[in-house]
């Protein structure tokens, strides 16, 4: 009796529950809007009311419909669209400048012992740097113009950046050196054509991880002397409101991020077709 009793809930379980199988489309979109959904339930049922009635108050957390109605005056007082492009230049001018350091410096530690053996002691100090405590050492450094909101972004990028990249050439089977050095090829070929070539697919996919980093500590970067930008725009109202301009700027980051994780999706397909094929 105990046993068919039993037999129904191991069969939800596993349909539920099932490790490493498909899911139908549709039901990944559901399963994944629904805690998004709870999320703003539970914000309109936290703000619901009079002010002086609701759990929060909308100094603190201003209902959803108090948010939307602020978008007027994000987009025209605090001008949204033109803060997204300052911000948006900083963070690419930041990884840009990021990679010209990461790409040579971790292709020559994953490479070579001895570049490895040089540089490890920094890139293990960097992995435990808070990156707030960057602010005012690039202040100090570059001054408080846009070189320092660059550079600041610049090494949060390389600190996330370097491990991943060395770990990615590291990776490279041991195979792959064995049969180029069989066929004759140089020390520059093996690093270009066989260690960079094998790892290039796992160092774009670190890029693409590593580009989203930008835009969580460009309000950081915005932080000082910044007359536009995403992060002044929350700074500002945090200081002087409106309120609802934090939590509308923190969904345009997010959205951001999403669109640029996308394009980075796509240009994958293109670089990487055989991934697809797989």
């Amino acid at each position: 009796m105990s046993d068919s009793s039993s037999a129904p809930r191991r069969g939800w379980v596993d349909r539920w529950l099932g490790i490493r199988e498909p899911v139908d489309p549709i039901l990944a979109i559901v399963l994944g809007l629904t805690p998004v959904a709870l999320i703003f339930v539970a914000w309109g049922l936290a703000t619901r009311g009079a002010p002086e009635d609701r759990l929060i108050s909308p100094v603190i957390l201003p209902s959803p419909l108090e948010v939307i109605r602020s978008l007027k005056s994000l987009w025209f007082e605090s001008e949204l669209s033109r803060s997204v492009v300052a911000s948006a230049g900083r963070v690419i001018g930041g990884f840009l400048v990021a990679l010209a350091v990461v790409l040579p410096l971790g292709v020559a530690m994953g490479s070579f012992s001895r570049a490895r053996a040089l540089f490890a002691p920094l890139m293990v100090f960097g992995s435990y740097l808070p990156i707030p405590t960057l602010v005012p050492l690039t202040m100090s450094l570059f001054g408080i113009g846009e070189w320092q909101k660059i550079m600041f972004l610049a090494i949060a990028f390389i600190v996330y950046l370097l491990p991943m990249f060395v770990g990615a050439i590291e990776e490279v089977d041991e195979v792959y050196l064995q049969t180029a050095q069989t066929l004759g090829a140089s020390r520059w070929q093996l690093v270009r054509h066989v260690l960079f070539g094998v790892s290039f697919a796992q160092i774009f996919d670190a890029m693409r991880m590593g580009f989203g980093i930008g835009w969580t500590y460009i309000i950081l970067a915005e932080m000082v002397a910044a007359d536009r930008g995403l992060g002044h725009i929350i700074i500002i109202a945090q200081r002087r409101g409106p309120r609802e301009h934090i939590y509308l700027v923190l969904v345009v980051i997010v959205l951001i991020a999403y669109v640029t994780d996308r394009l980075w999706v796509r240009l994958g397909k293109t670089l990487f077709p055989y991934r697809e094929a797989a």
